[in-house]
C-alpha cells in the first residue's frame, strides 16, 4: 500500500484502515459516528467510492464496496463482523461491545445477521437518506 493509504492525518501508522462506502447515507453516518470517537486518530478511514489509493492484493474496490473491510497494522484482512469488532475494540467506548461479540461463537452468530443485512442495505441506506443522512460524495465508481 502506499504511505497515504497506511498512515493517519497525524502521520502515524495506524491501529487499523477501515474501507466504507461513502456514496452510502447510512454508512457514512456510522463511519461519522467513529470518527467522532476517542481513539479514532488511531484509525485510518478509506473511502473506497472515490478512487482509491492501492487496498492491497487481497481486496478489490468491487469488493470494497460491497461489504465493510478492515485492515490490521500487520496487513490482515478482516471484513464483516470481524472488521466492525476489530473497529471497535480499537474505540475506548466500545471495547466493551468488541468483548462480548469476541466471545465463543459471537463473531460467527455476528456474521450471519450481517450477511441477512446486506442485501437491505440499500433499502436501509434509502430511508436514512430521507430522514436527512447525506453520503459524503456521490460514487465515482465505473459500474
Amino acid at each position: 500500500m502506499t504511505k497515504s493509504a497506511t498512515e493517519t492525518a497525524s502521520g502515524t501508522d495506524p491501529a487499523l484502515t477501515v474501507y466504507f462506502d461513502g456514496s452510502c447515507p447510512l454508512c457514512t453516518v456510522e463511519i461519522a459516528h467513529y470518527r467522532a470517537q476517542t481513539g479514532a486518530e488511531r484509525v485510518h478511514f478509506v473511502d473506497v467510492s472515490q478512487d482509491t489509493p492501492d487496498l492491497g492484493p487481497d481486496l478489490t474496490r468491487n469488493d470494497a464496496m460491497r461489504r465493510f473491510h478492515v485492515r490490521g497494522p500487520d496487513g490482515h484482512l478482516l471484513s464483516g463482523a470481524r472488521g466492525f469488532i476489530a473497529i471497535w475494540s480499537v474505540l475506548p467506548r466500545w471495547r466493551w461491545a468488541a468483548r462480548i461479540a469476541s466471545l465463543p461463537a459471537l463473531p460467527a452468530l455476528l456474521e450471519g445477521m450481517y450477511r441477512i443485512f446486506l442485501p437491505i442495505r440499500p433499502t436501509l441506506s434509502k430511508l436514512a437518506a430521507r430522514l436527512g443522512a447525506r453520503p459524503a460524495n456521490r460514487c465515482s465508481c465505473d459500474e
